[in-house]
C-alpha cells in the first residue's frame, strides 16, 4: 500500500478541498494518507483582539490558550480523518525548529523518503511563516527536493505550478489559468492575498465579529498602501540578508579579533594608532546603536502589521462564515418555497383531475338515469316474482322447522331413556360389587392410554376413563400395598350415599377401583376455568351443590361404627354428573381421626362455600375475618339474591371459626336450600340451569330428580326428613332396615311416606311440554 503525504493547514474548507483532490487523484489505487500539519506556535497567542506575543501574556493564560488551540486543532484533524472515510489515515506533527520551514520539509522528504507529497496553499500560512517568504519557500522546496519525490501544489482544490519565464515568475493552475504574477521583486503581497483570500464585498457593519471589527475595514483601507510598501521592503531586506549570510559571519568573526599593534612604532605613534582605533570603535558603536534602534522600529512595525493582518484575516473569516450561514438559510428558504410551489402545483393538478372526474361522473349519471328508467319496469316484474318465491320458501322453512322439532323431541327422548337405563345398571351394580379382571381393565382403558387419563384443573390424575360392559366408568389406580388395598375396598363397599361417588367394583391384580363416571367433571374445572359457556353455574345451582356437599360430608361424619374424615375437601374432589349433582370423592379410607380432623373438614367446607359464593379461590383469605369476607362478597356476589347470599356467607364464616359438628351445619344448609328454591321458583331460575344461553325445553329442574336414583321421579313421595324420593327407591331403602335419612344419615322420626302430588303434577307438565307421555 503506497503512502501519500498531504501537508495541509488549519483552514478546514481549503484542507478538505486538498484531501478531495488527493482522493480523486489516487481513487483507483490502494493508498494510505499521512496528514502533515504544523505545530501550534507558542511564540504568539491568539486572543479576541488578534495575535499577540506570548511575552505579553502571563504563563497561566498562555497554557489555557494553548490547550484551547490544541483542542481546536484536534477537532480539525478528526474532521480530516472522517472525510477520508475508509482510506487508512494518520497524522504527523511537524514540530517547530529555528531553521526555516522549507528546510524542515526537505529534511522530512529525505528522512521519510516521501515519494508523493501534496501541499496545500494554506499549509505554509498555518506554520507561522511570513507571507513574504511564501513563494520563495515553495520555489526552494520545488527546486531542492530529491528526484524520487513527486510534489503537487494545491490551491482551492486545484493543482497549480510555479514557473519562471523571461525572468518573471507566475503561478498557474493545472488548467493553465494564471493565479498570480510576480515582478522581479517577488510581486505584490496585496495581490497574492487578494488572489488566495478575496475580500468580502459586503458592508462590514453586517459582520458579527469582535467589537473592533466595526473599525477594522477603515483601518485596513487606510493602512493597506503602507503595508504594501512594508512588504516590499521586507522582500528586499530578506534578499540582502540571504546574500550577506556568509559575509555577516566573517564580519562577526573579524569584530572579535585581537588588536594587532605594529611593533616598530614608538610610544607616541602607538598612542596615535590606538586613538584612531578607538575612534573607529566609537563610530562602530554609534552605527550599531543606530541599527539597533532601526531594528526596534522594524520590530514594532512588524508587530503592528502582523496584528492588523491577523485582525483583517479573522474579520474576513467571520464574514465568510456569516455569508456561508446566510447562504445556507437562503437555500433552505428557497427549498421550502420550491416545496410549497410543488405542493400548489400538485393541488391544482388534483383539483383539475377531480373536476374532470366530476364531469365524467355527471355524464355517466345522466346515462345511468336514462337506463334506470328503462330497467325500472323490469325490476318491478322481478320483484313480484321474488315475492312469490319468498312465500314458497317460507312454507318450506316452516315444514323443515316442524321436522326439526320432531327430531329434537326424539333425541331428547332417547337421551332420557339412555340415562334411565344407565342409572338402573349403576343401581344394580351398586349393591353387588364386581371384581373385574385385568383383561377387562386393560381393554377398557386401551392399556391405560394417556388419551384416557382424566384431567382436573389442567393436571393429569391417576384416574382413567374406561368403557366396560357397555358402561362408561372411571378406573382409579391405587399405588398401595395389597393389604391397604383390601382394607380400602372393604371400607368403600360399606359406604353408600347419593352424594358420594359410588364404587362399582375393583381389580385386585392391578390394584385399581372402578367408580361410576361423573360426566360433569370436577367442580374446579367448572367453577374456576369456565372454558365452556354451558359450564357457567348460576347462583341456585351453586346453592344446590353446597347443600349436596354438606349432605355427603355429614353422612361421612355420622358413619357407624366410627366417623369417616374426608381430610382433603376441595373443588378438585367434588365431581358433577350430567345434571350437576355433586358427589364427594377422595376421602380417607380409614377410621382414624381426632377432633382437629373434624374441625378441619368443617373449615374446608366453609372455604368451599365462599368459593361457590364468589367464584374464585380464597385460599389466601382468613375466612374468620368477617370484614374481609364481606369485602370480597360485595365485589364478587353479582346477581345473587341478597338474603340467600348473606345467609350462605354467614354459614361459611361460622364453619371457619365456630362449629364443631356437621349436624347444625346441615340444618342451616337445609334452611338456605329451601329459601333458595322458593326464590328460584319466583324468579324462574332453577338449580340445574346454567347462566349461558341454553334451550329452556332441555333443562331439567334439580328437584325433579330422586336423590337416590338420580333420575326424574315418576311417583314422588315425601319422607319424614322433608325430602321427596322416588317411591320404589325410598321403600327399598327402608325395607333394607335403614331408619336414617339417605341424605343426612340422621335418624328418621317415622317411616311413613306421603305422596307429593304437587311435584308429580309439575313433572307431568314438564313431560307434556317435551311431548313425552308417561306410561
Amino acid at each position: 500500500m503506497e503512502k501519500v503525504y498531504v501537508a495541509i493547514g488549519h483552514d478546514v474548507p481549503e484542507g478538505l478541498a486538498t484531501l478531495e483532490w488527493t482522493l480523486r487523484k489516487w481513487s483507483s489505487s490502494q493508498i494510505s494518507i499521512v496528514i502533515l500539519h504544523a505545530d501550534i506556535n507558542r511564540d504568539y497567542v491568539y486572543t479576541y483582539y488578534g495575535k499577540l506575543p506570548a511575552s505579553y501574556v502571563n504563563d497561566e493564560s498562555v497554557d489555557l490558550l494553548y490547550k484551547y488551540q490544541q483542542g481546536k486543532l484536534n477537532k480539525i484533524l478528526q474532521q480530516y480523518k472522517d472525510f477520508c472515510g475508509e482510506v487508512k489515515t494518520e497524522t504527523l506533527n511537524i514540530a517547530k525548529y529555528d531553521q526555516p520551514i522549507h528546510r524542515r520539509i526537505l529534511q522530512l522528504i529525505s528522512g521519510l523518503r516521501i515519494c508523493k507529497l501534496v501541499m496545500g496553499a494554506t499549509f505554509l500560512k498555518s506554520s507561522s511563516w511570513k507571507f513574504g517568504n511564501l513563494i520563495m519557500g515553495l520555489k526552494k522546496i520545488q527546486q531542492r527536493k530529491p528526484d524520487f519525490c513527486e510534489l503537487y501544489l494545491i490551491s482551492g482544490g486545484k493543482l497549480f505550478f510555479l514557473k519562471e519565464e523571461n525572468n518573471e515568475g507566475f503561478i498557474e493552475d493545472d488548467q493553465g489559468v494564471m493565479i498570480a504574477k510576480l515582478n522581479s521583486k517577488r510581486g505584490s503581497f496585496k495581490g497574492w492575498i487578494g488572489k488566495m483570500y478575496p475580500k468580502n464585498p459586503k458592508n462590514p457593519r453586517d459582520s458579527p465579529s469582535s467589537s473592533s471589527s466595526a473599525d477594522s475595514p477603515s483601518i485596513w483601507e487606510r493602512s493597506s498602501e503602507e503595508i504594501e510598501d512594508y512588504f516590499k521592503q521586507l522582500l528586499e531586506s530578506n534578499e540582502d540578508e540571504e546574500n550577506s549570510e556568509t559575509g555577516q559571519a566573517s564580519n562577526a568573526n573579524n569584530g572579535f579579533t585581537e588588536l594587532d599593534i605594529p611593533q616598530h612604532l614608538n610610544p607616541r605613534q602607538k598612542t596615535e594608532f590606538l586613538r584612531v582605533k578607538i575612534g573607529e570603535a566609537r563610530d562602530a558603536i554609534h552605527l550599531k546603536r543606530k541599527e539597533a534602534k532601526e531594528s526596534a522600529l522594524r520590530y514594532s512595525k512588524a508587530e503592528w502589521a502582523i496584528t492588523l493582518c491577523t485582525s483583517r484575516a479573522e474579520d474576513l473569516e467571520a464574514r465568510l462564515n456569516e455569508e456561508t450561514m446566510k447562504r445556507g438559510d437562503i437555500e433552505k428558504e428557497l427549498d421550502s418555497i420550491r416545496e410549497q410551489l410543488t405542493e400548489t402545483r400538485n393541488g391544482i393538478e388534483q383539483n383539475r383531475s377531480k373536476l374532470d372526474s366530476t364531469l365524467e361522473i355527471q355524464r355517466e349519471l345522466s346515462n345511468k338515469l336514462k337506463s334506470s328508467t328503462l330497467s325500472k319496469s323490469q325490476s318491478e316484474e322481478q320483484l313480484t316474482k321474488m315475492i312469490h318465491k319468498r312465500a314458497s320458501m317460507i312454507q318450506e322453512i316452516e315444514k323443515l322447522r316442524k321436522q326439526k322439532d320432531v327430531m329434537q323431541r326424539r333425541i331428547e327422548f332417547c337421551r332420557d331413556k339412555e340415562a334411565i337405563e344407565t342409572v338402573t345398571r349403576l343401581n344394580h351394580l351398586s349393591f353387588s360389587y364386581k371384581e373385574f379382571t385385568a383383561d377387562e381393565i386393560w381393554s377398557g382403558t386401551e392399556q391405560f392410554s394417556e388419551n384416557f387419563r382424566i384431567k382436573c384443573s389442567g393436571d393429569f390424575t391417576n384416574v382413567y376413563k374406561a368403557r366396560i360392559n357397555q358402561t362408561t366408568v372411571a378406573v382409579k389406580l391405587c399405588e398401595v400395598s395389597e393389604e391397604e388395598f383390601c382394607s380400602k375396598v372393604k371400607i368403600l363397599t360399606g359406604v353408600q350415599h347419593p352424594h358420594l361417588v359410588a364404587m362399582l367394583g375393583f381389580c385386585t391384580e392391578l390394584k385399581c377401583i372402578v367408580f361410576e363416571y361423573m360426566h360433569g367433571g370436577c367442580l374446579r374445572n367448572v367453577l374456576l376455568t369456565n372454558r365452556r359457556k354451558k359450564q357457567a353455574l348460576n347462583w341456585h345451582a351453586r346453592v344446590c351443590i353446597a347443600a349436596e356437599v354438606c349432605s355427603g360430608l355429614t353422612f361421612l361424619h355420622l358413619s357407624k361404627p366410627r366417623p369417616i374424615v374426608h381430610g382433603n375437601l376441595n373443588l378438585s374432589n367434588i365431581l358433577l354428573d350430567r345434571n350437576n349433582v355433586a358427589k364427594l370423592h377422595g376421602f380417607r379410607s380409614d377410621f382414624s381421626y381426632n377432633e382437629s380432623d373434624i374441625r378441619s373438614d368443617i373449615k374446608d367446607f366453609g372455604s368451599l362455600v365462599l368459593q361457590l359464593l364468589t367464584g374464585r379461590n380464597l385460599g389466601f383469605l382468613e375466612t374468620t375475618n368477617k370484614a374481609a369476607v364481606m369485602e370480597v362478597f360485595e365485589q364478587r356476589v353479582g346477581e345473587w339474591p341478597l338474603e340467600v347470599a348473606m345467609e350462605l356467607a354467614g354459614i361459611a364464616v361460622r364453619c371457619s371459626g365456630g362449629y364443631t359438628g356437621m349436624t347444625m351445619v346441615m340444618k342451616e344448609m337445609e334452611g338456605v336450600k329451601k329459601k333458595a328454591d322458593d326464590v328460584a321458583v319466583e324468579v324462574g331460575c332453577l338449580g340445574n340451569e346454567f347462566s349461558a344461553d341454553v334451550d329452556e325445553e332441555t333443562v331439567i329442574p334439580s328437584f325433579f330428580f330422586c336423590p337416590i336414583l338420580q333420575d326424574v321421579m315418576r311417583d314422588p313421595h315425601v319422607a319424614s326428613d322433608g325430602t321427596s324420593y322416588e317411591f320404589s327407591a325410598i321403600q327399598r331403602w327402608l325395607d333394607m332396615g335403614h331408619n336414617t335419612s339417605p341424605l343426612t344419615n340422621l335418624e328418621l322420626e317415622h317411616k311413613r311416606l306421603t305422596p307429593n302430588r304437587t311435584l308429580r303434577n309439575l313433572i307431568q307438565d314438564w313431560h307434556n311440554k317435551r311431548s313425552i307421555t308417561l306410561p
